[in-house]
């Protein structure tokens, strides 16, 4: 829990360091000219984020926060849970994609493999199972449920972890350059056939 004051600190750092990598990828998030752009000292952006890779994958949760709640609002339709799976896949990486600089800085940083920034990326892998076992059943999210609530039994968890695990795959090698963005949807889409289809 924090102070308004700190809140807002903490704010304006995320809000820069989006707007510089939405504007010049990872690279372009350099911490000291991140202070500058969040009116911090240097210091003081120490006190909220271990580094831009924490600062990046925070921005990540962000982003699926607003996946679960047009989710919640409106779940993935479909008639079969590979359509509802395949139609999840389609709109958070639409969500994810929407600004390329943006995508491969937070692509990069999941990739980086700082320990820091373990819990940045256990919380999205959360998320994103509590999404996906969701759409398998053809349900809205429960967002009251606190993220490290259980859900879903251990084959859909299984069935969670392998097609994230296939999204990032694609998702970096579209971060790389090795195919275009729709093949990212396509190859978890294919993965998602060969478990799901009966």
């Amino acid at each position: 829990r924090l102070a308004a004051s700190q809140a807002r600190r903490m704010r304006r750092i995320v809000d820069a360091a989006v707007q510089l990598a939405a504007e010049g990828g990872f690279e372009a998030v350099r911490l000291r000219d991140l202070a500058e752009r969040s009116v911090v000292a240097l210091g003081t952006l120490y006190k909220y984020f271990h580094n831009k890779e924490d600062i990046l994958l925070f921005a990540l949760n962000e982003a699926l926060e607003g996946v679960e709640g047009a989710l919640a609002d409106d779940p993935a339709a479909g008639r079969t849970p590979l359509a509802r799976v395949t139609e999840f896949f389609r709109r958070a990486t639409d969500a994810i994609l929407a600004n390329p600089h943006l995508a491969r800085a937070i692509v990069r940083s999941m990739a980086g493999g700082d320990p820091e920034t373990a819990g940045r990326i256990a919380g999205a892998q959360l998320r994103v199972t509590r999404l996906l076992v969701a759409s398998l059943r053809g349900e809205a999210p429960d967002l009251e449920a606190p993220l490290e609530a259980t859900s879903g039994d251990a084959h859909e968890h299984a069935i969670a972890l392998t097609l994230q695990n296939v999204w990032f795959a694609a998702l970096v090698g579209w971060s790389v350059g090795i195919h275009p963005e729709q093949a990212v949807t396509e190859q978890v889409g294919t993965a998602a056939e060969l478990i799901l289809k009966r």
